[in-house]
């Protein structure tokens, strides 16, 4: 599907940009932020496409455009409301071989400052061909301060014919002065059955899968396919088993449990949220059976739902989180995930 009918969950951020485009009213600095994985750089490569596609007679805003010529800090041009992606400019860019669309990234962790000071020899000099020429910075939480105070003094005096697309997980992770000289644009998660259908049709896996994947993603089409690669159903399976195992295992096997989580450092964010969302499901069970998110499971659920009080799993929950501040503080790795499944081994039967 061309231009923006092919993003999917984005009614609001999608009804923004398009209103911006029919007005042909553009800010010199566009903020997106949101959650990885939902669409982000992809909307503004495809807004890209609309302030530059050529693929029809764009319709003439230049009359009733004048009054507004003059206002400080936008640009007055026709522009289509959505990229056709089959003209010339729309190829150029989706094949990122467009001179005037920039796309800036992190080198390694962080956004550094050379690449912001080549970016500001870049704006220098006029556009080569777009009509409006459109640099992204993605992930621009990765600036650091350097960087940042390089991209203000850009954004403090923006070139001409050109917009600047932001994209971050959100904005308190950027400079103030930053975030106060850009338009805002709120970006939300992919809801699980849009995840799921996405799954299933462009990936070949089948319902049950998707939907388990989709519950585990957080509303992020990256994290879904991450988890589809790293075989996260089966994992997922092995965690929640380990689990509910746990009160009925001696000490020296949930030492050693804990001792294998560890090991894994980069996938144990996800292996605590997906114990969390199990514990999730056994005090959501008791009210709303309907809601859980481990649907798959729901008779191993159920049972351990009965045999464990709504205070005890919200203990395990809130242990769970203490632990994930503690980990985040450097705190003895080792040593913090032993406290956690000694807690979530602690039996409270109603």
């Amino acid at each position: 599907m061309p231009g923006f009918e092919s993003i999917i969950d984005q009614q609001q951020p999608i009804r923004f940009l398009t209103n911006l485009l029919q007005k042909g009213i553009i800010p010199h600095a566009l903020l997106f932020t949101g959650i990885e994985g939902v669409g982000k750089r992809t909307v503004a490569i495809k807004f890209a496409m609309a302030c530059n596609c050529n693929g029809k007679e764009l319709t003439d805003l230049a009359e009733s455009s004048k009054s507004l010529s003059k206002r400080s800090g936008y640009r007055i041009n026709p522009y289509k409301i959505s990229a056709c992606d089959s003209c010339r400019s729309c190829k150029k860019i989706q094949s990122d071989n467009h001179p005037d669309i920039i796309l800036i990234k992190p080198s390694g962790p962080f956004i550094r400052i050379g690449q912001i000071r080549a970016l500001y020899h870049t704006l220098a000099m006029k556009p080569y061909e777009a009509r409006l020429r459109v640099v992204i910075i993605s992930n621009a939480q990765a600036m650091n301060p350097e960087a940042s105070n390089a991209l203000l003094k850009i954004l403090e005096e923006p070139p001409d014919r050109t917009i600047l697309i932001l994209t971050a997980i959100k904005n308190s992770d950027l400079l103030p002065t930053i975030v106060s000289r850009c338009q805002q644009i709120r970006f939300n998660p992919i809801s699980r059955k849009n995840l799921k259908n996405f799954l299933a049709a462009n990936h070949g896996l089948d319902p049950m899968k998707a939907d388990v994947l989709a519950g585990m993603a957080d509303g992020s089409f990256s994290k879904a396919l991450s988890m589809q690669k790293g075989n996260w159903v089966q994992r997922r399976k092995w965690l929640i088993n380990e689990l509910f195992s746990l009160p009925s295992r001696h000490i020296g096997s949930i030492l050693a449990f804990a001792e294998k989580l560890s090991k894994s450092k980069e996938m144990l964010p996800d292996c605590l949220q997906v114990i969390q969302s199990c514990l999730r499901d056994l005090v959501i069970y008791k009210y709303c059976p309907e809601k859980i998110i481990n649907k798959d499971l729901i008779d191993s659920i159920r049972h351990a739902s009965k045999n464990m009080t709504s205070a005890s799993l919200l203990s395990k929950i809130e242990a769970i989180e203490e632990a994930r501040k503690n980990i985040q503080s450097n705190a003895n790795l080792k040593l913090t995930l032993e406290v956690l499944m000694i807690r979530l081994a602690e039996s409270s039967l109603q």
